[in-house]
């Protein structure tokens, strides 16, 4: 009997956790991302719905944070390296638009990139912990969530990202 709620505690326990780590509003793989406004960092503001029909890479960063800036130059050269099959997005969590500024001055990329001061995307995407990079089919589906830095232009990176978005690179 101790053994059957002991396993049933323990269970509920992890349950709760999971649930618990989830941001509020959070789109979980598989499901379809709200269409949000968001304001712009390097251009206009648009709507998320604006990159639907294309899949996209929505990378969440901050200022602050260094394995970000690590992953910016492969982030740049795979945007580049796409050959317009999708689209690569940054956005920054950051609470100045100044800090983000001068944190893309240094990294020089060429894609858009938003700044989400109201939490709006960083909740729903999950980014808890940055950075996250999230893979969306074109009709806006959330495919695949990675967190950490990555070399986005690795071989075996590209192979990964073609086989979810069913493309050729």
């Amino acid at each position: 009997m101790k053994k059957v709620l002991l396993s049933l505690l323990l269970s509920l326990a992890a349950i709760t956790s999971t649930q618990a780590l989830a941001t509020p509003g959070e789109v979980p793989e598989g499901a379809m991302l709200r269409d949000v406004p968001m304001q712009g960092l390097t251009g206009e503001s648009q709507l998320l719905s604006t990159f639907r029909g294309k899949p996209l890479i929505i990378n969440m960063w901050a200022s602050y944070c260094g394995p970000c800036a690590q992953e910016m130059g492969s982030l740049e050269r795979l945007a580049k390296r796409s050959g317009k099959q999708f689209n690569v997005i940054g956005v920054s969590i950051d609470d100045y638009p100044e800090r983000a500024q001068a944190f893309l001055a240094k990294v020089k990329t060429s894609f858009p990139h938003f700044i989400d001061q109201k939490l709006t995307m960083e909740n729903m995407l999950g980014a808890d912990r940055i950075p996250l990079t999230v893979l969306v089919d074109a009709q806006g589906r959330v495919l695949h969530k990675v967190f950490g830095s990555k070399e986005w232009d690795s071989p075996e990176t590209v192979q990964a990202i073609s086989k979810a978005f069913g493309i050729k690179m």
